[in-house]
């Protein structure tokens, strides 16, 4: 679990990377999901945009990313969500405070 501190500093880390997955009009399926864990891997840190109907849908479909993925939501504005998960295997980690 992130504390805010660790937070802030994600989010600030997040702010000038550019959106890295997008779902389509087929919502969250499990290529979009694949895609999502393969830019966790290497970059860490993800901005997602989530493409959906009404705010509920893309609060779920961000829960099940969070979830599939085993990340952690660090923020979300609007339809991008920033996603973490530390990777220990990357040649220079992000240090968290």
């Amino acid at each position: 679990m992130l504390t805010e501190p660790q937070k802030k500093h994600l989010r600030s880390l997040a702010h000038p990377r550019k959106v890295i997955v997008q779902t389509g009009n087929a919502g969250l399926t499990d290529a979009v999901l694949r895609e999502i864990e393969l830019a966790l891997e290497h970059h860490e840190l993800v901005k997602v945009r989530v493409i959906a109907a009404d705010r509920a849908e893309r609060d779920a479909h961000i829960a099940r990313a969070v979830a599939s993925t085993r990340s952690e939501l660090v923020q979300r504005i609007g339809h991008v969500a920033v996603l973490y998960r530390h990777n220990p295997e990357k040649e220079r980690p992000i240090t968290l405070p």
